[in-house]
């Protein structure tokens, strides 16, 4: 099913079928036009939310897995109650005879008004998971559990006093003049060597004492 996946629910489809229920195609009360944008910017902001949720799977604490499924389950109620009422408005024959017409029209009025009163349910419960989720703040929350990212040990000798580090000031000298040769010609100075002898160390040693110079 189009829209519909195991991190979002129905909400991508539930969000394109609101909009075309907000489409000329379909008549609805002026009120319900209202509540249904209402509904459609809660659900897009709850879409998002779901988003970063599925991304952090095996991270989350019970309030926010418990407002996930429940919010996925509303997605799906949701979608079977536009389906049906989408069906019901829908535009029937392209030249129905009077009578034909007539009940059309009362069938669709006794709709747009079952619709209102529906509507209203579904809006009671989306306001329901939104104050849910503004109360556990999970929005916070998927900014709080960032991933554990592995830091190479070698990168706290960036920081270090040249003083602490061992046979580099000779090294700092040497570049440093090469560097700071008077000469206009353009060159390249390449430091070289296996991993772990301080090359890194050294060009940031070098920076910090003629890097304004360049």
């Amino acid at each position: 099913m189009v829209g519909v996946s195991a991190g979002t629910g129905a909400m991508g489809s539930l969000l394109a079928k609101l909009t075309a229920l907000l489409s000329d195609e379909y008549k609805l009360l002026k009120c319900v036009r209202k509540e249904i944008e209402f509904l459609k910017r809660e659900l897009e902001r709850m879409r998002i939310l779901l988003e970063r949720l599925a991304d952090m799977e095996g991270r989350l604490d019970g309030l926010a897995r418990g407002w996930r499924d429940s919010v996925r389950d509303l997605s799906y109620d949701m979608e079977d109650c536009i389906d049906r009422f989408m069906d019901r408005l829908g535009s029937g024959d392209a030249k129905p005879k009077f009578m034909k017409r007539t009940a059309r029209r009362l069938k669709t009025l006794w709709a747009r008004h079952d619709i209102a009163t529906q509507i209203k349910e579904l809006m009671a419960r989306v306001m329901e998971e939104s104050e849910r989720r503004d109360r556990y703040k999970l929005d916070e929350s998927c900014y709080s559990l960032t991933k554990r990212v592995e830091i190479d040990p070698r990168i706290t000798s960036l920081h270090e006093e040249v003083k602490d580090l061992v046979a580099v000031d000779g090294r700092v000298k040497q570049v440093t003049a090469l560097l700071m040769d008077e000469s206009m010609e353009l060159k390249m100075l390449p430091i070289v060597g296996s991993g772990g002898l301080g090359k890194t160390t050294l060009a940031m040693e070098v920076y910090r004492k003629i890097g304004v110079d360049f």
